[in-house]
C-alpha cells in the first residue's frame, strides 16, 4: 500500500506478513513452511539466507538488509561515516545503509530507489530514477545543503551474462560518480558498487580527476561467488571556481 505526504513524497507501507520480523524465529518459521512449496532454484535462495550468517546478524541486530554490514565493514576501513555528515544514499532500497548511517551519526539522509522503502526516522527517500529530469534537484532540495558522502549501491537487474551484468553496473556507478563531482561538498567522498571486470576505464578516470584517493575493495561480507566490489573515492577536491 503506498500514500502520497503533504510533499507529494511516496510513503509506502508492506502488506503485514512481508513486514521484517524484529527476531529470527517468525523468519524463520515462515520460510520452514514455504520451502516445500517453492521450485528447486527458490528452494535454494532460502536454504542460503538460512544458513548465513550475515542475513541470522541482521535480523539480530534488526537491520532490513545483510547489505548494512558491507557499509559498516567500508567505514571500519576507510573512516567514511563522520559524524554530522549529510548523507545521499542512491540505490537505497530497503534501507540498510540508512540505517547504518544515522547509527553512525549522519545528520541528514536522502535516498532514491526504483523501489519504495518505508520510512526510517527523519531520513527522506524518493521512489524514483536518479537520473529521471528534476530528481537531483529533488535530492538536494530534501538535503538542504552540499552532501559530504554519497553512497551508491545501485545495481542493474542480472541477466546471466557476467560481462553484461558488469558494463550495466558500472554504467550505474558512473551515474552515481556523475552525481558526486556535481554535488560533494570539498573533502568529501564517494563509494560506488561495481562489477569485478575491465569496463571501469571513465568511471577511474573521472573519480581519479577529482578525488585524492581512489581504491578498490571488496568487504568479508560480500559474498565469495559474487562479482560486486566497491570504489572508494576519498578527498573531493572540489569543482572548478568553487
Amino acid at each position: 500500500m503506498s500514500t502520497e505526504d503533504e510533499s507529494g513524497r511516496r510513503r509506502w507501507s508492506p502488506p503485514e506478513d512481508a513486514r521484517a520480523p524484529v527476531g529470527g524465529r517468525t523468519l524463520a518459521k515462515k520460510q520452514k513452511v514455504r520451502r516445500k512449496q517453492l521450485g528447486k532454484s527458490s528452494r535454494q535462495w532460502v536454504e542460503r539466507q538460512l544458513n548465513d550468517p550475515y542475513v541470522r546478524r541482521a535480523i539480530e541486530a534488526g537491520y532490513r538488509a545483510r547489505a548494512a554490514y558491507k557499509l559498516l565493514e567500508i567505514d571500519e576501513k576507510f573512516s567514511v561515516l563522520r559524524r554530522g555528515v549529510r548523507v545521499v544514499d542512491l540505490g537505497c532500497a530497503p534501507g540498510g545503509w540508512a540505517q547504518v548511517a544515522l547509527e553512525k551519526g549522519a545528520q541528514a539522509i536522502v535516498g532514491v530507489d526504483l523501489l519504495p522503502v518505508e520510512p526510517l526516522g527523519d531520513a527522506v527517500f524518493f521512489q524514483g530514477d536518479m537520473t529521471e529530469p528534476g530528481m537531483p534537484d529533488r535530492l538536494m532540495a530534501a538535503l538542504g545543503a552540499a552532501p559530504g558522502l554519497v553512497l551508491s549501491d545501485m545495481a542493474a537487474d542480472t541477466t546471466g551474462h557476467r560481462q553484461t551484468d558488469h558494463v550495466r553496473t558500472v554504467a550505474l556507478a558512473e551515474e552515481g560518480a556523475r552525481f558526486a563531482v556535481a554535488h560533494l561538498a570539498r573533502g568529501g567522498d564517494f563509494i560506488g558498487k561495481v562489477f569485478q571486470g575491465g569496463a571501469q576505464g571513465e568511471l577511474l578516470e573521472l573519480l581519479k580527476a577529482h578525488f585524492g584517493d581512489v581504491r578498490h575493495w571488496k568487504p568479508p561480507s560480500s559474498r565469495p561467488e559474487s562479482p560486486e566490489t566497491f570504489v572508494i573515492a576519498r578527498g573531493f577536491r572540489g569543482r572548478q571556481g568553487s
